[in-house]
């Protein structure tokens, strides 16, 4: 396989924060500390282009960040921006000395249709990160840069990603021990996940939508997504298998998911039952919002909605910001090709299952609701919004936002911020199953 599809594929689904786009062996290299392989890394102060505004620095790890020049003298001017002015090599005021550098813009401007101007800045890492979360931000300067294509066929993305992947589901489940026995439920595949040697509450069930941009990842999301949970709170979860892109399309996976609920009903009662995922199984649980009760089927006790939101992904102010300072998925100019492999491609994404949090009325019959996302997540705004309209149409919800976390961070299985989140998940379900 090769190494751009690699890495697309791990970046956009093992957790934005932490190691994305390293192979499995330079993720537990950079994890201990010692040295990744040093690639191709941006110029020292190449600045990305300017789309819809948006002009971020990037400089080369080791490089020191100028110091601002002075600020400029008063001005009576009304000016929307300000520059500072040009500084000679000698240190004088008068001619002579090295050219003046061009004016940096330190100010964003706006334009008449609303677009922001935004001047290319260096973003710290937050002083709010656990000690292993800044260790793993300062690994993202050995990963290479850019954003490659993902043009290989699906089977070998499926096969790479689960391969890069392996050494990250092995530390979760050495952590989380579990039990995995696949199941066909409702003539649909799952895995049945259950914490080793200890047995499960028998009055709480949950189902598992992995992520994987509806394409990719049902096993290794899977696990990422249902060993710690199932570990944690003596949970059994049933991980559904669900048909995605290519081979299917909407709404194959809401009917897959569907009858495997269909049939935990005939064993549960709906308040007993809770739906989670992450990326795309996160969408598709709030889609599972608005599927259900059109079907004449109960809503479940609880949701959890993770790394999305009930609108499209790619909206929203976080998915532009996201682009440029997180770099897990590119800003929406620059997107190229289609993740979910056509799994959309006749589905309109204003349909109040694909974009619920557009309709209120659809979002009044949701169920007590968890969302996670994290400030340098391109999730984040769905998420907001989301939960901004849950709130309004009386629904109980629940918004953690990972301080500067990215796509997914509960993947990893040893950031205290991941941990915090997961038991939260873990607490979220015994409150509102019963």
């Amino acid at each position: 396989m090769r190494k751009s599809t690699l890495r697309i594929a791990i970046s956009l689904l093992a957790g934005g924060t932490a190691l994305t786009g390293l192979s499995a062996q330079q993720t537990e290299t950079c994890a201990s500390g010692t040295t990744c392989s040093e690639e191709a890394n941006p110029p020292a102060t190449q600045d990305m282009p300017a789309t819809r505004g948006f002009s971020i620095a990037r400089r080369r790890p080791g490089t020191p960040t100028p110091p601002p020049p002075p600020p400029p003298p008063a001005s009576g001017g009304g000016s929307s921006q300000t520059w500072h002015p040009a500084s000679s090599g000698s240190g004088g005021g008068g001619g002579g000395g090295n050219p003046a550098p061009p004016p940096r813009q330190t100010r964003p401007t706006f334009d008449p249709d609303g677009n922001v101007n935004v001047p290319a800045f260096d973003l710290p890492p937050s002083a709010f990160l656990s000690p292993q979360a800044l260790a793993a931000q300062k690994a993202r300067a050995r990963v290479p840069a850019g954003v490659p294509s993902n043009d290989a066929d699906i089977i070998t993305v499926r096969r790479g990603l689960e391969t890069m992947l392996a050494g990250q589901v092995a530390r979760m489940r050495e952590a989380y021990p579990v039990d995995v026995v696949d199941q066909t439920i409702g003539g649909v595949r799952t895995k049945v996940v259950t914490p080793k040697g200890r047995a499960p509450d028998k009055g709480r069930v949950l189902i598992n939508l992995h992520g994987g941009g509806f394409s990719m990842c049902a096993d290794a999301c899977a696990m990422l997504e249902s060993a710690p949970i199932a570990f944690s709170g003596l949970f059994k979860v049933i991980t559904v298998n669900y048909r995605m892109g290519p081979e299917a399309q909407h709404p194959a996976a809401l009917e897959d998911v569907s009858a495997v609920y269909r049939e935990l009903l005939k064993s549960y009662k709906p308040r007993q039952i809770g739906i989670y995922g992450c990326s795309a199984g996160g969408a598709l649980t709030a889609q599972l919002g608005a599927w259900l009760p059109a079907h004449r089927l109960p809503q479940p006790g609880a949701f959890g909605i993770f790394g999305a939101g009930g609108v499209r992904f790619m909206a929203g102010d976080s998915a532009w910001i996201a682009g440029y300072v997180d770099g897990s998925f590119p800003p929406p100019s620059q997107v190229r090709g289609d993740m979910t492999r056509g799994y959309f491609a006749r589905a309109d994404q204003n349909d109040p299952v694909l974009s619920p949090a557009t309709h209120p009325e659809v979002m009044a019959k949701f169920p007590p609701s968890l969302l996670i996302t994290g400030t340098r997540a391109m999730d984040m705004s769905p998420a907001i919004v989301t939960n901004s309209v849950l709130i309004k149409a009386g629904v109980r919800s629940t918004l953690i936002v990972g301080e500067g976390m990215g796509h997914c961070y509960i993947y990893q299985p040893d950031l205290p911020e991941a941990r915090d989140a997961r038991s939260a998940i873990v607490n979220f379900f015994r409150e509102n199953l019963k």
